[in-house]
């Protein structure tokens, strides 16, 4: 696996362990901030920009260009992300930094629980203090891409991207166990009926066990729930973990998950797929055939 590929895994990794959080007071682990989350993540994949005296967004820029990074600012276009490529680190070095995904998200160490920068608890509160989510312009000073990395070495993963990060939502909110592997195999399914109990069992207080079977408790529990725009519950999350599952990008997961535009579009396009009705509603028939 190429440097480049090693750090993009680092930071997604880290959005999706609970036991990290956003902090400034302790943000060299357990809990991270912006700018040494995209540190850490470098110098873990064997970058040595720590060690070379980055520590801030303020002294990124020139400590990461010399160690093999180049600003490529000038052949992006900023107001979609267009032209980015995994692995760039998009910097505002007074206020900001991010790393970019592919497939127009990026991931970024954001805010703790409270909505500021220190005094949180330790670990992720909301699911969203380090987090993935779409691309957004935030007045990048410059994108930042290593150039020294040795692609040839391992080919980029494998799989639909967006089942890669259905399977680990499914392990963070479940402990499936899964193997990132990007296809939808049987584990994988089962993967998502447990996602779908558990969802009940938070939301309804269900009794379900957390098996991976689709039997007639699980369809009984089920019933006529559905999920609609505007809603937080953990029926949202399964909603959205689902979604990944079967390709489908609804714009991130959240513990318990709001149901956004994202969500919206993705559950729209799966219903037409399916020869749903179109109603953009995750009812139960939309969850049937998106555990099933």
């Amino acid at each position: 696996m190429g440097k480049i590929e090693k750090a993009t895994q680092w930071m997604i990794d880290l959005a999706n362990n609970p036991k990290h959080g956003y902090d400034q007071d302790n943000r060299w682990g357990p809990d991270y901030d912006c700018s040494s989350a995209v540190i850490s993540a470098w110098q873990a994949a064997g970058v040595p920009v720590k060690s070379k005296g980055a520590s801030y967004t303020g002294n990124m820029k020139s400590v990461f260009i010399s160690c093999g990074f180049k600003d490529v600012r000038s052949s992006i276009n900023l107001s979609n992300g267009s032209g980015l490529k995994r692995g760039d680190v998009l910097l505002n070095t007074v206020t900001h930094t991010a790393m970019y995904i592919g497939n127009g998200q990026i991931v970024h160490a954001s805010i703790n629980e409270n909505g500021t920068t220190t005094g949180g608890k330790t670990g992720d509160q909301t699911g969203k203090e380090i987090c993935i989510r779409s691309y957004y312009n935030k007045n990048w000073d410059c994108v930042l891409r290593y150039m020294n990395d040795d692609s040839s070495v391992t080919p980029p993963p494998s799989g639909n991207v967006y089942i890669r990060q259905g399977q680990t939502a499914a392990n963070k909110f479940v402990g499936a166990g899964l193997t990132i592997t990007g296809v939808r195999d049987a584990a994988t399914k089962k993967a998502g009926i447990k996602v779908l109990q558990k969802a009940m069992n938070l939301d309804y207080g269900s009794g379900l066990a957390v098996d991976g079977v689709w039997g007639p408790a699980t369809e009984a529990a089920l019933g006529n729930h559905y999920v609609k725009s505007g809603e937080t519950q953990y029926m949202v999350t399964a909603c959205q973990i689902l979604l990944l599952i079967r390709g489908f990008n609804p714009n991130g997961v959240e513990y318990p998950g709001t149901f956004g535009s994202g969500c919206l579009a993705a559950v729209k396009k799966f219903q037409t797929n399916m020869k749903l009705p179109v109603t953009g509603i995750c009812n139960a028939a939309t969850f049937i055939k998106l555990a099933k």
